[in-house]
């Protein structure tokens, strides 16, 4: 398998190229980020790309599809859910649905919190890529455009992606990779989440809301990322520029 990924210098957003083999087949997995260095490593390896995969419907991921699908014409996929949020899809995938791209099967595997269809691409059984659910280090958050709960983004990395073999590969949509084993030992959300390490409330603002702050750990963006109790009771994950303790 070959892995190459343009990186966006303001979102911090990936997209990757997926290949089997130099001359081989290849899909794209988001499209925010700029398309030139993947465009050039397509004419470089020779490859096929039969697939634009979409992790979920935000701009960062996304802004860069009409580009692949002028110039290769492939289909753009991402979850049915999420249909109307990205404008149209050519394709819809579901939890479990298998891909084939010459040498490369991608499973799709549905993992809600961050985005109402939120999707991981696993590659071969390899490789994970996790879009804005699980980072090297953090997690997604829960309260932006077409989020769902905090209790489903929990139930996803812990019980979807972090059950996947400790050696797998976790490919971000931001930033570095990571792996399973790296996540489970080293990440203070999934820490806390685990039983691990303990949790110290402190009273605290959310964009001026009285909450309750859990944790506060570092984000892929050099900030921070908050795991908060809001005043109705429901916990939230945030940037931590929204958060301010009293």
């Amino acid at each position: 398998m070959i892995v190459r990924k343009s990186l966006d210098p303001t979102w911090l957003s990936n997209t990757y190229l997926v290949a089997d083999r130099p001359g081989g087949h290849a899909v794209l997995i988001d499209t925010g980020a700029p398309p030139e260095p993947i465009l050039a490593w397509i004419e470089e390896l020779g490859v096929t790309v039969t697939h634009a995969l979409c992790t979920h419907h935000h701009l960062d991921h996304l802004i860069h599809r009409d580009v692949y699908q002028a110039k290769f014409g492939c289909p753009i996929c991402g979850h049915a859910s999420e249909r109307e949020l990205f404008g149209s899809l050519d394709q819809t995938l579901s939890d479990g649905e298998e891909i084939k791209s010459g040498g490369l099967t991608i499973r799709a595997l549905h993992i809600p919190g961050h985005t109402l269809g939120q999707l991981a691409f696993l590659v071969n059984e390899a490789e994970v890529f996790t879009g804005d659910t699980l980072f090297r280090g953090s997690v997604g958050g829960t309260l932006g455009p077409g989020h769902t709960t905090c209790a489903d983004i929990k139930h996803s990395i812990l019980d979807v992606l972090l059950a996947l073999p400790e050696e797998t590969v976790v490919r971000p949509g931001h930033m570095e990779p990571t792996t399973v084993r790296a996540e489970r030992e080293e990440n203070l959300f999934v820490r806390a989440w685990r039983g691990l390490d303990p949790i110290r409330e402190q009273p605290c603002t959310v964009a001026g809301q009285e909450a309750t702050l859990l944790l506060r750990a570092p984000d892929y963006d050099g900030g921070t990322k908050c795991w908060v109790r809001l005043a109705d009771g429901q916990e939230a994950l945030v940037g931590g520029s929204r958060v301010s303790v009293r």
